[in-house]
């Protein structure tokens, strides 16, 4: 069997950061030149196909910053390796820093002769979404139901919800085109290693993304962009055949007499179906509930609840990156943290570098938070969660209790800051016990009403306990961490899903045949980018289950 060689990576390439204009990456590609050079490389190279794959800075040494890039290249002509010649030229990348790319793309043909009804997809989040694209092109012609609106009825809800306090428990920041993560700053950064992260960044990129996203270490969009995309990816959808209904809620099921999935209740009508696809997302409670209900087995899981924290971006950018904090070569500063006290861990989550603390609930006389930036990530303050796991044995290990847990604090948030819609906001040496409560140096960006109050009211002594010592020992990482001047806004609740969906090896449900729960709300991810992977793989087994018959 013959190995055919396409494309190489070429791994760490450093380029020191100057304070002069400089052309980094014109730099990376001439370093990558020239390792090639010196590790004669044998095969013949196309001279126009070095590019950037991927950059990043390299900080852990203030003093001798760096970018670290990856350059792809490709070979020229048709190079094809034995398994032999293959097995010695992998040894001569590992040795070199090069790796192979499998330059395999995601091909679709069109499988509508083998389909019976069309499916049904629940959500158009990322997951959801995902699953309607790769189901479209493949000729499958998808039904999607959404609850919440269209992008731009959306937005203009959102937004009335932040600057008058009205909320529509149908269309917020949790529900309706793109999902949670329209109005987040689109990170699409993950722990995930699949192949499919590329087709998911490719097909951001083809529908608006800027190019940047295809080769930063840490990707991110911008929710003032995000909204084009997921229009756009809509669009597409539809032209492949596909059918994109909002304002329309999945209301219950019914199933055939062997236990299949026949139809979906939506509060518009019934759709018949033999296939759901559950992209319903993480903050769906009334639906989790009306699965149990219908049968459907669901698990709860562990989750994570805290606080919103606010510091001066330009703190964040010199402690991260010293005397060159300013330097216009360098990205604005992120960071993440994390540690373990006892049996849980306290960690950062979805940092947004010049963002927004958002007002993000769904339920009427809660208070939720979030966080978001624009594509430009040039606001005054970074803002990130700060997190305490919350274990089984907190809430009772069933799902109604772990929803409940999270409801309880949201509900608390609101009446603890007066129960006119303020969300409670304390600064920092305040929560910690060592100043007096008020707003100084960092004032709270949260998109509605705030007061000040005393969060650890707010939760379970132990979190409360944590987050205290997550603050100060971060201090250890970022200085500057634990300032009194930095501002807390309660509570961050919708970090995850508090419930799993089992589902087997084909991703099918184990409760009810034809359903495939799938994304952040059935369990299964964490984030725009894995979501939106897990909703590719859920759609393509699908579809070979379909080949199959």
């Amino acid at each position: 069997m013959k190995r055919k060689l396409e494309s190489i990576v070429i791994r760490g390439i450093k380029v020191a950061l100057r304070r002069d204009s400089y052309n980094y990456d014109a730099a990376a590609l001439d370093a990558a030149k020239k390792h090639l050079r010196t590790a004669n490389f044998k095969f013949p190279v196309k001279q126009n196909s070095f590019a950037v794959f991927k950059k990043s800075v390299d900080a852990r040494k203030k003093d001798a910053i760096c970018f670290v890039y990856s350059v792809i290249f490709s070979v020229d002509g048709e190079i094809c390796l034995s398994e032999e010649q293959y097995a010695d030229f992998t040894a001569f990348c590992n040795k070199h820093s090069l790796s192979v790319i499998d330059g395999e793309e995601m091909l679709f043909s069109d499988c509508s002769a083998k389909q019976n009804k069309r499916p049904v997809v629940a959500g158009f989040g990322p997951c959801g979404m995902f699953i309607a694209l790769v189901l479209a092109k493949s000729g499958l012609c998808p039904i999607v139901i959404e609850r919440g609106s269209d992008a731009d009825t959306r937005t203009a809800k959102v937004s009335k919800y932040w600057q008058e306090g009205i909320l529509d428990t149908e269309c917020n920041v949790q529900f309706g085109e793109g999902g949670a993560g329209t109005f987040s700053d689109g990170k699409l950064m993950t722990r995930i290693n699949d192949k499919l992260c590329s087709f998911v960044l490719k097909t951001f990129y083809e529908n608006g993304a800027d190019a940047d996203i295809l080769f930063n270490a840490k990707p991110h969009v911008g929710t003032d962009k995000l909204r084009n995309i997921v229009k756009n990816i809509r669009k597409t959808i539809e032209s492949c055949g596909g059918t994109v209904v909002f304002d329309t809620k999945l209301c219950g099921i019914t199933k055939n007499a062997g236990g299949s999935i026949r139809s979906v209740i939506t509060d518009k009508g019934e759709i018949e179906t033999d296939t759901l696809f559950l992209a319903i997302g993480h903050s769906a409670r009334d639906t989790f509930f009306m699965l149990m209900e219908n049968d459907i087995k669901l698990l709860a899981k562990p989750f994570s609840v805290g606080v919103r924290v606010e510091h001066l971006q330009n703190d964040i950018n010199r402690s991260l990156y010293g005397k060159e904090y300013e330097n216009p070569a360098l990205p604005v500063g992120e960071y993440a943290v994390s540690r373990r006290v006892g049996q849980r861990a306290v960690y950062s989550f979805c940092m947004c570098p010049g963002g927004t603390v958002v007002a993000s609930a769904s339920e009427n006389e809660t208070i939720v938070t979030n966080g978001m930036s624009y594509s430009s990530r040039s606001g005054i303050n970074a803002n990130s969660a700060i997190a305490v796991s919350v274990n089984e044995s907190d809430f009772g290990g069933n799902v109604i209790s772990a929803i409940e847990y999270q409801q309880n604090i949201e509900k608390k948030a609101f009446a603890l800051a007066g129960s006119q819609g303020a969300a409670p906001v304390e600064n920092l040496g305040h929560f910690l016990g060592i100043s007096k409560l008020e707003i100084t140096k960092v004032s709270p960006t949260y998109t509605g009403k705030t007061k000040l109050c005393s969060i650890g009211e707010l939760f379970p002594d132990e979190i409360t306990k944590t987050l205290k010592e997550g603050f100060v020992s971060f201090e250890r990482y970022i200085e500057g961490f634990s300032s009194s001047s930095a501002v807390l806004t309660a509570p961050e609740t919708r970090t995850s899903s508090p419930v799993r969906i089992p589902r087997g090896e084909d991703a099918l449900s184990l409760s009810c045949a034809g359903i495939y729960p799938c994304g952040e709300g059935a369990g299964y991810a964490g984030g725009i980018t894995s979501a939106a992977v897990d909703g590719v793989k859920c759609a393509l087994m699908y579809i070979e289950k379909i080949k199959t018959k």
